[in-house]
């Protein structure tokens, strides 16, 4: 499987009530097409953060985010990047799904899903179509967030995500609001993106959800944990379906 992001030796700490609190320790870590991978460990330790690093939507305060080239292009060091320039690889590179959904109120699912589309308008609204048709909502096209239900949401959210054909797909506990109903729906569909070649990468404290990924990676005080004993390793990662930290 081709490497499509990579963190290398990412670092960040905050400062909370006067004292230093370091979130990632050093960090490396390769996203590869193919694969869903799942980041897992108790609240605080630095899963989201490094979620937000590798979506570009966070600088790490050491190491850096390189996102690998396609098509024979160069790899991109984003450490040194505009802020523009950084909008502009997560539009067309990255796709963001959310534990809120963060759907616009006021606007139908299929002006939410073409809001970020990169092209025409009506070539917009016509993959926007194809994409509801996908997530099976077709006939839900011109309701408003208020009108669905939560796995409804969060799947107009996916649409959303997948709006200009990302490579990666980057999830901060994405069933955390559904029924099991709505999250085996969910899965499902992560799993179809992971077989086109398309990187998944979830955040959750759900053991569904991290038994259902190709890949483990269990965080504890800003670092990777030792993988299982006997289960294949590479950069303290676990290769295996296993049950997600509590």
């Amino acid at each position: 499987m081709s490497v499509l992001l990579r963190a290398e030796g990412v670092g960040k700490s905050y400062t909370l009530r006067g004292r230093r609190v370091d979130v990632l320790r050093g960090v490396d870590l390769a996203v590869r097409g193919g694969e869903v991978t799942a980041l897992v460990g108790h609240s605080g330790s630095g899963k989201t953060t490094l979620l937000h690093i590798l979506g570009l939507l966070t600088p790490p305060d050491s190491g850096r985010v390189v996102v690998e080239g396609t098509h024979g292009a160069r790899p991109v060091d984003t450490s040194d990047l505009s802020d523009g320039v950084l909008a502009d690889l997560r539009r067309s590179r990255l796709g963001f799904v959310f534990q809120s959904y963060n759907l616009l109120p006021q606007h139908s699912a299929l002006r939410n899903i073409v809001l970020p589309f990169l092209g025409r308008r009506g070539e917009g609204e016509t993959r926007a179509r194809e994409l509801l048709a996908r997530v099976g909502l077709a006939e839900r096209a011109d309701h408003l967030p208020s009108e669905l239900s939560g796995g409804e949401q969060q799947r107009v959210a996916l649409a959303r995500a997948l709006i200009n054909d990302p490579l990666v797909v980057l999830a901060d506990e994405p069933t955390g609001n559904l029924d099991a109903e709505s999250e085996e729906v969910l899965l499902g569909l992560f799993r179809e993106l992971a077989d086109e070649g398309r990187a998944v990468v979830l955040v959750t404290h759900n053991p569904a959800v991290s038994n259902a990924a190709d890949v483990v990676h269990r965080l504890d005080k800003g670092r990777f944990t030792a993988p299982a004993e006997g289960a294949p390793a590479e950069n303290a990662v676990e290769r295996v379906k296993t049950e997600s930290a509590e």
